[in-house]
C-alpha cells in the first residue's frame, strides 16, 4: 500500500506525475474547485467581520469522500494544486476535509510538471500558506459583494440578468471610453510629398526620398493647394546631398514570456483568444504524451507576471543556440531580465521545461493549436538568450534650392531618405518571422552608395493626401496590454475578463476588434455616475496591490473589507434612490403612431433603445431606431424584403433581436410570425434547405441550413454559391487569413483551395 498520497486538480496532471512518484504514492485529482460560496445567495456575513458560508460543489461531495477514504490509508498527505492563489484556495478547502482523518497534510508547488522538478518539490514540501488563501478569500469576497449588490440593482433598474463586476466593469470601461475618443475624434488633413530620385553619378539605382522640412521648419501642409505649390517648387529646384550617415543600432532579443505577453502575441500571431491561449497552455503544462516516452510537461506555469529564468534554464538555452546556431550568435554573459517591479515573482516566466523537445522533434504529438502555441514558447525562449541584431542604418539628408544656394546649408527644402540593412541577424534568424510590439517587418531597405555634396536627379514627386487617425478599437491583445499596464487584475483574471464581458452582451468582438454594445455602454454609463470609486481605474488598480498586500503579509484581508465596504455600502443606499430608472423610461418624440395616432416615446428593450406606442398595451406597435441625438430620432427603414408571411400574407419585414437580424411578421402583434434570412446559398449537404444567418449564443455570426435540425450543416464564414473547382463540394466562404488576407475558401478541411477575394462582408 502506497504511504503517501498526492492530491492535485487535473486528472491529466495526475496521469503526468504517475511517470515521476514512484510507487509509494497513490495520485488523486480534485477536478478543480471543492467548494465555493453558494449560488443562491450572498454567503458572506458582513455583521460577523465577513465570515464567509462556503458549501461543497455540487457532484464534488463523492470526490471529498474519495479523497477522505483514500486519506485514511496513508501515513501522509501532499496538496499539489496550481501553485498560485486559486490553487491555495483548493488546497486549503481539500485540506479542512481531509484533516479529520489525516492530520499529516503539506503543500507541495510544482513550477513545471518534470522528473527532476517534481522529485524536487516532493523533497520540499511545505505549510500551507495563509497569506495566500486569504488574498483568494479577500478577492473573492470583494467580487462577491460588488457582484451580489449591484446586479439586482442593473435588474431593477435596466433588465434582468445583467450583472456588474469589480474589474470586468473596468475593462468594459476602458472599451467604451475609447468608442468615446473615436466617435469625438475630428481628422484633420494633412499632405505628405515623397520624391523618386537617382543620383546624378548613378541613374540605374533610384530611391525614394521624402519631404520632412521647408524653410528649416517641420513639413506641414495641410491642403492640395499647399502641396501642388511645394511640389512645383521641389521640381524646379536643385538637388544635392547634404550629408550621409551611417550608424550600426544593436536590437535586443524580446524577454521571455509571461501570462499577458504570451496572450497578446497569440492573438497577433495565432489569432488565438486569450481564453483559448490559456486553455492550450494548461495542456502543455500538465502534460502531452511524447511518443513512447509517456505523458511529459512541455512548459512551465502559464500564469505568471516574471520574466526571471533560472540558472539551469538559461544555461541550457545557450547550449543549444551554440549547437544549432554558432558561437557568434551565444552572447559572452548570459541575458538576465528584471521583472515589474509590480511583478509577484513567484513563478519563472513562461518556457520550456527541456529545450531539447524542439518543435520539429515532438509536433507528431501534438494537435495543430497545441504545436503552434509550443513553437512560439520555445521560440521565444530560445531566442532570449540569443546575440543582439546589428542593422547598418543609413540617413541620407538631401537639400533642394535655387541655384544661388546650391551648397548652401540652410536651402529652402529637406528630404530624407533612410536605409537599413542586417548586418547580423542574432535572434532574429529564429523569431523573425513573428510580428512584435514594435511592428518591424525586418525588410532591409537599400541605398545607393552616395557622397556629400553629390547631385540629385529628381524622376517623380508624389503627393499624398492623408487624415489623422482615431485611436484604434482594443482588441484582446491590446486590452490585457492596457489592463496589466494599468494594474487591473493579475495573470489568472485576464482570459476571464474578457470571456465575460464578451458572454454577458456587453462587447462584441467584430473582426477582432473590440466595440461596447448598447446595452454595455447603457450600463457603463450608469455604474460610473452611481458608483464612481469602483468604475475608477486608479481605485481597481488600488485595490490590486492592496490584495497583494494581503498575501505578502503586509495587510489584514478583514481590515481590508471593512475599509471597502463602509463607503461602498452608503454609495449603494443612495444608488438605490438616484439610479436612472431606464426600465420605466419613456422619452416622448416627434413621431405618431401610424396605428393610433398616439406619441411614439423611446424605451429602452432587451436590444437596446427602441419607438414603443405610448398607448401601450392597448396599442403594441413598435419601430426600430436608426440614429438617436436626445429626443430626436431617426427611424430605421423598412426594407422590401420580397418574403410574405406564411399564415396572413402580410410582408415579412426584417427585426433585430437578441441572437442577431430575423425576418417578422409585418402583422405583428396579431401574426407573430418569424424566420431566419436566407443568405441566397442552397445547402450543400441536404440540397434541400437555405442557408441562412443565425447568432450563437455568444452572439458570433454564423450560417446554417433552414431545415436544422434535420440537417445540421453550418459554417461561420459567408458562403457564397460557387462550386470547389478541387474537390466539387458547392460552396465557397469568405475567409481572412494572416498570411493570404481575404480569400474565397473551399470549407472542407481535406481540400484547401482558396484564391484572393475582395469581399469585405466578412463574419464577425
Amino acid at each position: 500500500m502506497p504511504k503517501r498520497m498526492l492530491i492535485v486538480e487535473s486528472p491529466t496532471k495526475a496521469k503526468t506525475l504517475k511517470r515521476y512518484v514512484g510507487k509509494n504514492y497513490t495520485i488523486k485529482a480534485s477536478v478543480g474547485h471543492v467548494k465555493d460560496l453558494p449560488k443562491s445567495r450572498m454567503g458572506v456575513d458582513i455583521e460577523k467581520d465577513f465570515h464567509i458560508d462556503l458549501e461543497v460543489i455540487r457532484g464534488k461531495k463523492k470526490v471529498l469522500k474519495e479523497l477522505r477514504d483514500t486519506a485514511k490509508k496513508v501515513d501522509e498527505v501532499f496538496l499539489a494544486p496550481d501553485p498560485d492563489r486559486e490553487g491555495e484556495a483548493i488546497a486549503w478547502h481539500i485540506a479542512d476535509e481531509v484533516r479529520k482523518v489525516n492530520p499529516k497534510i503539506l503543500r507541495v508547488d510544482f513550477h513545471e510538471i518534470t522528473k527532476r522538478a517534481v522529485q524536487d518539490a516532493l523533497k520540499k514540501p511545505r505549510e500551507l500558506n495563509e497569506n495566500l488563501y486569504n488574498a483568494q478569500q479577500a478577492r473573492r469576497v470583494l467580487d462577491r459583494l460588488v457582484g451580489y449588490e449591484i446586479s439586482p440593482l442593473l435588474w431593477e433598474k435596466v433588465q434582468r440578468g445583467l450583472s456588474a463586476g469589480r474589474v470586468q466593469s473596468v475593462a468594459v470601461r476602458l472599451i467604451v471610453d475609447r468608442e468615446k475618443e473615436i466617435e469625438a475624434f475630428n481628422p484633420k488633413e494633412y499632405w505628405t510629398l515623397d520624391e523618386f530620385v537617382h543620383s546624378e553619378n548613378n541613374d540605374t539605382s533610384s530611391f525614394k526620398a521624402s519631404l520632412v522640412k521647408i524653410k528649416g521648419e517641420k513639413l506641414e501642409l495641410g491642403n492640395q493647394d499647399e502641396a501642388e505649390k511645394t511640389r512645383m517648387g521641389l521640381l524646379e529646384s536643385k538637388h544635392w546631398v547634404a550629408s550621409v550617415e551611417k550608424k550600426n543600432r544593436n536590437r535586443k532579443p524580446y524577454p521571455p514570456f509571461t501570462t499577458s505577453t504570451l496572450q497578446q502575441a497569440a492573438a497577433v500571431n495565432l489569432r488565438f483568444t486569450a481564453k483559448k491561449t490559456m486553455r492550450v497552455a494548461q495542456q502543455l503544462y500538465e502534460g502531452i504524451e511524447i511518443n513512447e516516452e509517456g505523458a511529459v510537461g512541455l512548459i512551465t506555469y502559464m500564469r505568471t507576471d516574471s520574466t526571471r529564468l533560472s540558472p539551469d534554464a538559461i544555461d541550457a538555452a545557450r547550449e543549444f543556440a551554440l549547437k544549432q546556431f554558432g558561437k557568434e550568435f551565444v552572447p559572452e554573459k548570459a541575458i538576465v531580465y528584471k521583472s515589474k517591479k509590480s511583478a509577484q515573482d513567484a513563478h519563472e516566466a513562461i518556457r520550456p521545461t527541456d529545450v531539447n523537445y524542439s518543435p520539429d522533434r515532438i509536433k507528431d504529438s501534438l494537435t495543430p493549436e497545441q504545436l503552434k502555441l509550443y513553437q512560439l514558447i520555445w521560440q521565444r525562449f530560445l531566442a532570449c538568450q540569443m546575440s543582439q541584431a546589428v542593422f547598418e542604418q543609413t540617413t541620407v539628408i538631401i537639400h533642394a534650392g535655387d541655384s544661388k544656394a546650391e551648397k548652401s546649408k540652410s536651402a529652402e527644402y529637406e528630404l530624407r531618405a533612410n536605409g537599413s540593412i542586417c548586418i547580423f541577424p542574432g535572434w532574429t534568424v529564429l523569431y523573425k518571422n513573428h510580428s512584435n510590439e514594435e511592428n518591424e517587418n525586418g525588410e532591409d531597405v537599400n541605398l545607393p552608395q552616395l557622397s556629400e555634396g553629390e547631385n540629385i536627379v529628381v524622376e517623380d514627386i508624389q503627393s499624398q493626401q492623408h487624415f489623422t487617425q482615431p485611436p484604434p478599437r482594443f482588441n484582446e491583445g491590446s486590452l490585457i496590454k492596457e489592463l496589466e499596464e494599468r494594474g487591473i487584475g493579475r495573470p489568472s483574471t485576464y482570459a476571464v475578463i474578457l470571456d465575460t464581458i464578451l458572454n454577458k452582451q456587453y462587447v462584441e468582438r467584430d473582426r477582432g476588434r473590440l466595440h461596447p454594445t448598447q446595452l454595455g455602454r447603457m450600463v457603463t454609463e450608469l455604474l460610473v455616475e452611481s458608483f464612481p470609486d469602483i468604475l475608477d481605474v486608479d481605485f481597481t488598480a488600488g485595490m490590486e496591490e492592496k490584495l497583494d498586500g494581503v498575501e505578502e503579509g503586509r495587510f489584514e484581508w478583514i481590515n481590508l473589507m471593512k475599509e471597502f465596504y463602509q463607503p461602498f455600502s452608503k454609495t449603494m443606499e443612495k444608488a438605490r434612490i438616484e439610479m436612472r430608472d431606464v426600465k420605466r423610461e419613456e422619452v416622448p418624440t416627434e413621431h405618431e403612431c401610424d396605428i393610433c395616432n398616439k406619441t411614439m416615446v423611446i424605451k429602452w428593450g432587451r436590444n437596446g433603445y427602441f419607438l414603443a406606442c405610448s398607448g401601450y398595451p392597448a396599442c403594441k406597435n413598435t419601430k426600430e431606431i436608426k440614429s438617436r441625438q436626445g429626443d430626436k430620432v431617426e427611424v430605421a427603414p423598412v426594407e422590401d424584403t420580397g418574403v410574405y408571411c406564411d399564415k396572413c400574407s402580410k410582408p415579412m419585414i426584417i427585426r433585430t433581436g437578441r441572437f442577431g437580424r430575423f425576418l417578422a411578421c409585418s402583422g405583428y402583434p396579431q401574426c407573430k410570425t418569424t424566420k431566419a434570412i436566407s443568405i441566397g446559398v442552397a445547402c450543400p449537404t441536404c440540397e434541400q434547405g437555405q442557408l441562412v444567418e443565425r447568432r450563437s449564443r455568444k452572439g458570433r455570426r454564423f450560417f446554417s441550413c433552414d431545415r436544422y435540425p434535420e440537417c445540421k450543416f453550418s459554417v461561420w464564414n459567408l458562403p457564397v454559391a460557387e462550386t470547389c473547382p478541387v474537390c466539387g463540394f458547392q460552396i465557397l466562404v469568405n475567409k481572412e487569413t494572416k498570411k493570404e488576407g481575404k480569400v474565397l475558401a473551399c470549407p472542407v478541411k481535406e481540400c484547401g483551395y482558396s484564391r484572393p477575394s475582395d469581399v469585405d462582408s466578412l463574419a464577425s
